[in-house]
């Protein structure tokens, strides 16, 4: 068959092949796939003898509408290579593997150093895409400084607008894999996205995109995904889905199904996501770690929450942490907080491994994985008492700002350190001291705030806070005014109920520091309707519902139970009558937010009201809504009798343990 032969069969092979998203009914809003009828306007800023380089942006050469002007309809036609100079380039293209010039490809160490071996050597069409795509992967690995520099160098170098010009023209008769490649160093090297090169790239490849295969789908999609909205990238996208939804079922590569997640993001429909949950589960026994990470990240993107992919990926991770970079692990814990997902044994599988390397990890890094896990609620107790060892042994390691995280996060969480708890509260307060003369008026107060939580009062700190002025009238002008009235309230009214030893000059005047009373919301119906069967039965007890303690703290439930007691004989042996004592019991319904997650250990503020609850007498009992809601009706009184009189619950047990002997 002779060359021109072969042609004609494949222009008129090219001429029946009709992309999905045309059989679909998908109309291509861009200049780039008008039909002949559609005319095209162009301006020109520059007088028609002046040839703009191809990677100057379209906008300074022409702009595109639904008309087209005769002259511009010839300047297309001269983007198609004529028939002699494709079967030239066919033939070029066959000897390329024995030219000189890849192997002197492979050894430049710039885009300059390329684009000085396009001129010694003219490349074919593959060559092009292959300079291309080792411009970019030169510049990828240098410093940020010298990629700058080099970029400089390359649009400055005259070669460029040659090679670019040669890949404009050619670009419809590469293979597919090296047409996206192209596209993507482009992009990748900063080639304006709106240049004529760049669109003409887009517009082949809307035209070829139902002929790609699955490697290139994933390549251009994660090219697409970093490219700014216009109409060919729009189409494109569009077209993309639709190709995507058509070949899902024949998808067999994790990432590529990942990067095509990603690209659709948060506008794809419900329906096409459930698809693509389904297609991700079906694949799940392929998922490596880094899979199961990206998988995570990628429901981020989405904005699609899978619980039961959610939990393959978490037990994936679990069973592999060890060797999991600094910068994935962030991001991980990132994206959990991101879709609201926690896995108690994941978190706690990453505070084990953090624990057991936390010599590797530096103070920067240990710290933003603390807070995050304060963001999710977590108490990761490793990773606390590992710090805190750090913090006693080298408090000075703190920066004001490392100080506060630390403060905020222990204080948040109320980890009990037990032995270690006075030599690291020492240590911050030692660590505050230092910081006293640069610190920020609202800087002190928060700081002090946490420390209150904890059940420290550096005396410094107190009166510097005293001194700076700041109480939360000379605050009004401030959006966080209620939440530092709050802060400042309770910084008083620690001091005032836990008495701790300060001088006689560390005073807040109560009628300065009145802080905004409780609100009065209706108490839980569930609580009220199980304290009321738990106590219809019992004598000498009363309720009472919503009682306020010192303008500030909001009790759902006071239970007041009289007991009476024996008077110890006296020395005439005789028994005095019985004395008569009151056990106040306060019971607080709390959110689950109130409590660190996956325990009853509650968080710092509750924790608080728990203490000066004790203070004032009561006997508090902590109920979290979600314990309440997981417990049926019928189970809901024996539930409260448990956590209310746990010593009845023990004598009954103990009775029934007699009667059965």
């Amino acid at each position: 068959m002779s060359v021109w032969t072969a042609e004609e069969l494949i222009r008129r092979s090219l001429r029946l092949c009709r992309p999905v998203y045309q059989q679909h009914g998908f109309l291509v809003a861009s200049s780039a796939s008008s039909s002949p009828g559609q005319k095209l306007t162009r301006i020109q800023r520059q007088s028609q003898s002046q040839r703009q380089p191809p990677w100057c942006p379209v906008g300074s050469v022409r702009f595109y509408s639904q008309e087209r002007d005769i002259s511009d309809e010839a300047e297309e036609k001269d983007l198609s290579l004529p028939h002699e100079m494709q079967v030239e380039n066919a033939a070029a293209e066959q000897r390329q593997w024995s030219s000189p010039f890849l192997k002197h490809l492979e050894r430049c160490g710039s885009p300059s150093d390329v684009l000085d071996l396009t001129r010694l050597y003219a490349p074919t069409i593959r060559q092009v895409s292959s300079s291309l795509v080792r411009m970019w992967a030169v510049t990828k690995k240098m410093s940020e400084d010298q990629r700058r520099y080099e970029l400089q160098l390359m649009f400055e170098h005259p070669a460029l607008d040659e090679l670019l010009q040669k890949a404009m023209r050619t670009i419809s008769l590469m293979r597919h894999e090296d047409m996206v490649y192209t596209l993507l160093s482009m992009v990748n090297l900063g080639v304006p996205q709106r240049s004529r090169v760049v669109q003409t790239s887009l517009r082949t490849l809307q035209e070829k995109l139902n002929d790609l295969d699955e490697k290139c789908l994933s390549i251009l999609a994660s090219c697409l995904e970093h490219m700014d909205d216009c109409p060919n990238v729009v189409a494109l996208k569009a077209g993309l889905s639709l190709v995507v939804e058509e070949r899902l079922s024949g998808i067999k590569n994790v990432v590529t199904l990942q990067t095509m997640m990603r690209l659709l993001g948060k506008d794809a429909p419900k329906e096409l996501k459930w698809k693509l949950e389904k297609k991700a589960l079906s694949m799940a026994d392929q998922f490596s770690v880094p899979n199961a990470q990206w998988m995570i990240s990628t429901m981020v993107t989405m904005g699609f929450y899978s619980k039961p992919l959610l939990e393959v990926c978490s037990r994936k991770i679990t069973e592999n942490l060890h060797g999991i970079p600094f910068n994935r692990l962030l991001k991980l814990l990132h994206s959990c907080k991101e879709l609201l997902y926690r896995d108690f044994y994941l978190l706690t599988a990453i505070s084990d491994y953090i624990a057991s390397t936390v010599d590797i990890w530096t103070n920067k890094q240990l710290l933003l994985l603390l807070s995050v896990f304060e963001s999710l609620a977590f108490c990761p107790a490793a990773v606390m008492e590992a710090y805190a060892e750090k913090v006693i042994a080298d408090p000075d390691m703190l920066t004001l700002k490392d100080l506060l995280c630390v403060l905020k996060v222990y204080s948040s969480l109320n980890y009990d350190l037990q032995h270690q708890r006075r030599p690291f509260l020492d240590s911050l307060g030692r660590a505050l001291d230092s910081y006293l003369p640069k610190m920020t008026a609202f800087a002190l107060l928060k700081a002090v705030y946490c420390l209150c939580l904890l059940g420290h009062f550096p005396p410094a700190a107190l009166e510097r806070l005293q001194q700076s002025g700041t109480p939360p009238q000379q605050l009004a002008d401030s959006k966080s005014l209620k939440n530092r009235e709050r802060m400042f309230h309770t910084v008083e009214l620690c001091l005032r109920l836990d008495r701790p030893p300060l001088p006689p000059s560390v005073t807040f005047p109560t009628s300065v520091t009145e802080g905004p009373a409780p609100s009065q919301s209706s108490m839980n119906p569930w609580l009220l309707e199980g304290l009321r069967s738990l106590l219809e039965d019992q004598e000498h007890v009363t309720l009472q519902e919503m009682v306020t303690e010192e303008d500030f703290y909001l009790i759902d439930a006071v239970i007041t139970k009289r007991e009476s007691s024996r008077r110890p004989e006296s020395d005439a042996g005789e028994r005095g009558p019985p004395a008569e004592r009151s056990r106040r019991i306060a019971v607080v319904h709390a959110a689950p937010s109130k409590f660190c997650f996956g325990t009853l250990n509650p968080r710092g503020p509750l924790a608080l009201k728990a203490r000066h609850l004790r203070i004032l007498g009561y006997e508090p009992v902590l109920v979290s809504e979600l314990e309440l809601q997981s417990v049926s009706e019928e189970q809901r009184t024996e539930f409260l009798r448990t956590r209310i009189f746990p010593e009845l619950v023990s004598e009954s047990r103990a009775e029934a343990g007699l009667a059965a002997s």
